[in-house]
C-alpha cells in the first residue's frame, strides 16, 4: 500500500470515527472494493491542512485501535458497530466542529450538500446547528434524524463490521405465583440443615405407633431446632407454640384413641400459625397452610445449600459404618454379661420389622419436611397486606334488608314460642308436641345447632359485601345485623337447654359433651361478633375465634370427657339404678378411676374389654393414663357374665 493510500485510509477512518454512516452519493464506491486514491471526494486542501493539524493525537488514537484491532479482532468490529452508533446520535456537533475547521465543502462531497435524491443526515449551510438564524449560542442541540444509509467501505485495520441481523428481544420476567412471598437470596446455611436432620431423627425414633410420650419429645425436639435457628421468639408466637406442644401432651395424658388424632391436627395447625401468623381471613388461610408449603419451596432452597458445600465424600459413611459395627459388637457383648442391661437396649431398639423402618422413615420425613417449611418462613417470610382496604361493598340497604329481616322475624317468633316451652316446662310439652320431654330435646338438637352456625355465615356474608360509606347504612347494618345476632344467641342457649334435659333422660356420651362444648364456643363467638358489629371493625375477630376454638378444645381434652362422661354416669346409676353398660364398655382406660365404684356385675361388664388390655411396647409408648388405670385394675375381680345393657334400642 502506497502512502497516498495509506493517507486517504486513515482521512477516510477519520471521518468515519467522527460521523458515524453517512449518506452516500449514488456514484458512490460499492461496500467491499478499495476505492483508489485518485477516486476520492476532495475534502478542500485547507480543511484537510486544517484538520491534520488539529488531529495530530486523534490520528495516534485511531492508529493505536486500529493497531489493537489487529490483535483483539471481533472486539474491535464491535467497537466500530458502537463508535459508529454513538457517532450517530451525539456525531453531530463533532461534524460541526469539523465544518468549522475546514472551508465551505465542496459540491460532491461527503462533507457538502448531498447529491439530490440523497437523504440528508445534516442540516444545511445557510443555519448553523450551533447557532440561531440570528447568529448567537444555541440553546440545546437538536437531535439529528438519522435517516437510511450505506454501509462505510471498509478499512484497512479491521475486518467487515458484523450488524445484527434484527432487534434483540428479551424476554420479560414472569410473575411468580405468589409474588407476596420472595424466596431468599442466598442458599440454606448449615444450620438449617442441622434442624432438618435433628427433627426427623427425633421423630424417627421417638414417635411411637400408639399415644405415648415419645410424641411429646419429638415436638419438643422439633420446637427446640426450630427456635434454635429462628431466635427468640415473640410473646404471641410462644403462645401458638405452647399450645402446639400442649396438644401433643395430651397424647400421653390421655389415652382415648379418638383423642391423639385430633390433637396432632390441632398442634400441626398451632405450630403453623406460629411461624406463618396470621390475623385475617385470608392470613389464617396461609397461616394454617404455611408451614406445609414452606415446606415444598424449601427444598431448591436446602439443595442450594448442600451443593454450595459439594460432595459429602465417603469419609463420614465410613465413619458411621465403623460405629455401627462397634456399636453392635460391643452392645451385644454388654448385653449377654447383664441381663439388666440387656432388657434395657431391648427397650431402646426397636423391632427389626419392615413395617416399623416404613413408620419410622414416614415420620422422620414428615417432621424433617415441617421443620424446613418452620425455617423457610423464618428466613423468608410472606409479605401479605392484610392491612389493605378491601373493595368497598356494593351491596345495597334495599338488597339485604328484606332478607335479612325475614330471618329476623322468624328467629323472634322462634325464641317466643321456645320461651313458652321454658316456663311451661314437661307438662306443656307433652300437650303441643304429644312427646316426651326428652323425646322433645333430642328431635330439635341438631337442628338448633345448624341453624346456629348457618346463621353465623349470613352474618359474616353480609357485613363483608354490604355497603358502609354512610351513617344511614352503617345505622341498618347494625340493627339488622345485630338482631339476627342476639337472638341467634338465644337460640343457642335454648339448644344447650335441650341438651341438658336430654342427658337427665339418657345420660351422657363423649359425642352429646364435645356437641354441648361446641355450642358454649359458639356463644362466644355470637359474643365477640356482637361486639365486632357496634364498631364494624372485626378485623381481630377471624383470629380471635380460632385462638378459642383451640383454647376451648384444649380445654376439653385436659378435662379428660371420658372421665367426665362415666363419673356422671355412676353417680347417675347410683340414684336411678339405670346404667348403659354396653356404651361405658367402648370407653378407654380414662374411665376406668370411675368404673371402678360400680357394683360387681356392672363392673365386670364395663370393664371386661380393659382388663388384659396392653397396648404398650416400650417406653415411648408410656401413658399416664394407661398406668393408672393398669394400676387400678390389679384390685379389682373381673369375671365372664351375661351383660344387657338398660337401654335396648337406639337412644
Amino acid at each position: 500500500m502506497t502512502d497516498s493510500d495509506s493517507d486517504s485510509a486513515r482521512r477516510r477512518y477519520r471521518n468515519f470515527r467522527r460521523v458515524g454512516y453517512r449518506p452516500v452519493a449514488a456514484a458512490s464506491v460499492e461496500p467491499g472494493e478499495v476505492e483508489p486514491a485518485g477516486a476520492e471526494e476532495p475534502v478542500g486542501a485547507a480543511g484537510a491542512e486544517a484538520l491534520e493539524g488539529a488531529g495530530e493525537a486523534e490520528r495516534a488514537e485511531g492508529a493505536a485501535r486500529a493497531e489493537s484491532s489487529r490483535t483483539v479482532g471481533g472486539a474491535d468490529e464491535a467497537q466500530g458497530v458502537e463508535g459508529a452508533q454513538a457517532a450517530a446520535s451525539t456525531g453531530e456537533a463533532e461534524a460541526a466542529e469539523g465544518l468549522e475547521a475546514s472551508d465551505e465543502p465542496r459540491a460532491g462531497s461527503r462533507r457538502g450538500t448531498p447529491e439530490p435524491g440523497t437523504p440528508t443526515t445534516q442540516p444545511s449551510g445557510e443555519v448553523r446547528q450551533d447557532r440561531h438564524a440570528s447568529g448567537g449560542p444555541a440553546q440545546a442541540p437538536q437531535p439529528a434524524q438519522v435517516a437510511t444509509a450505506t454501509l462505510p467501505p471498509p478499512s484497512p485495520w479491521q475486518g467487515p463490521p458484523r450488524y445484527a441481523a434484527g432487534p434483540v428481544v428479551v424476554p420479560a420476567r414472569g410473575v411468580p405465583l405468589m409474588p407476596w412471598w420472595t424466596p431468599p437470596a442466598d442458599p440454606a446455611p448449615a444450620k438449617v440443615l442441622v434442624v432438618g436432620l435433628v427433627a426427623g431423627l427425633a421423630a424417627a425414633l421417638l414417635a411411637p405407633a400408639n399415644n405415648g410420650i415419645g410424641w411429646f419429645l419429638a415436638g419438643l425436639f422439633g420446637v427446640g431446632a426450630v427456635l434454635f435457628y429462628a431466635g427468640r421468639p415473640s410473646v404471641e408466637r410462644t403462645l401458638w407454640l405452647g399450645g402446639a406442644l400442649a396438644f401433643l401432651a395430651i397424647g400421653f395424658l390421655r389415652a382415648a384413641e379418638w383423642i391423639f388424632p385430633l390433637c396432632v391436627l390441632a398442634s400441626f395447625l398451632c405450630g403453623s400459625i406460629a411461624m406463618a401468623g396470621g390475623r385475617t381471613v385470608r392470613g389464617l388461610v396461609f397461616g394454617a397452610l404455611g408451614v406445609a408449603l414452606g415446606g415444598l419451596r424449601s427444598i431448591p432452597w436446602v439443595a442450594k445449600g448442600l451443593s454450595r458445600r459439594g460432595p459429602i465424600g465417603i469419609r463420614p459413611l465410613i465413619s458411621v459404618g465403623v460405629a455401627l459395627v462397634l456399636l453392635l459388637i460391643f452392645g451385644s457383648l454388654l448385653a449377654g454379661a447383664d441381663q439388666g442391661f440387656s432388657h434395657f437396649l431391648e427397650g431402646l431398639v426397636p423391632d427389626l420389622e419392615v413395617g416399623v423402618f416404613v413408620r419410622m422413615a414416614f415420620f422422620g420425613g414428615v417432621a424433617a419436611f415441617g421443620a424446613l417449611g418452620a425455617c423457610y418462613l423464618v428466613a423468608a417470610p410472606a409479605h401479605i397486606d392484610e392491612d389493605a382496604q378491601g373493595k368497598p361493598g356494593s351491596l345495597r340497604v334495599k338488597d339485604y334488608a328484606l332478607p335479612v329481616g325475614v330471618l329476623v322475624v322468624l328467629f323472634a317468633g322462634f325464641v317466643g314460642t321456645q320461651l313458652a316451652v321454658l316456663f311451661g316446662g314437661e307438662k306443656y310439652v307433652m300437650e303441643t308436641a304429644g312427646v316426651t320431654f326428652a323425646e322433645y330435646a333430642r328431635s330439635g338438637f341438631w337442628q338448633l345447632l345448624w341453624v346456629s352456625i348457618l346463621a353465623l355465615g349470613v352474618i359474616a356474608g353480609v357485613a363483608h359485601f354490604a355497603a358502609k360509606k354512610t351513617a344511614r347504612e352503617q345505622l341498618w347494618l347494625r340493627v339488622l345485623l345485630g338482631s339476627l345476632a342476639v337472638l341467634t344467641l338465644v337460640i343457642v342457649a335454648s339448644a344447650l337447654s335441650r341438651m341438658w334435659f336430654y342427658q337427665q333422660a339418657y345420660g351422657w356420651t363423649v359425642l352429646r359433651l364435645l356437641v354441648a362444648s361446641c355450642e358454649v364456643w359458639l356463644a362466644v363467638v355470637y359474643l365477640m361478633v356482637i361486639a365486632g358489629g357496634i364498631s364494624l371493625r372485626a378485623n381481630w375477630l377471624p383470629k380471635a375465634i380460632v385462638g378459642t376454638g383451640s383454647a376451648f378444645l384444649l380445654a376439653v381434652m385436659v378435662m379428660n370427657p371420658e372421665r367426665v362422661v362415666a363419673d356422671y354416669n355412676v353417680s347417675r346409676f347410683e340414684t336411678t339404678q339405670k346404667i348403659d353398660t354396653g356404651y361405658l364398655a367402648t370407653l378407654s382406660e380414662d374411665a376406668v378411676p370411675a368404673l371402678v365404684r360400680l357394683p360387681d356385675h356392672e363392673r365386670t361388664c364395663a370393664l371386661r374389654w380393659l382388663k388384659n388390655r396392653d397396648v404398650e411396647q416400650d417406653w415411648r409408648d408410656f401413658n399416664l393414663a394407661r398406668h393408672n388405670a393398669k394400676a387400678s385394675l390389679e384390685s379389682v375381680a373381673v369375671t365372664d357374665t351375661t351383660c344387657e345393657s338398660a337401654y335396648p334400642g337406639d337412644r
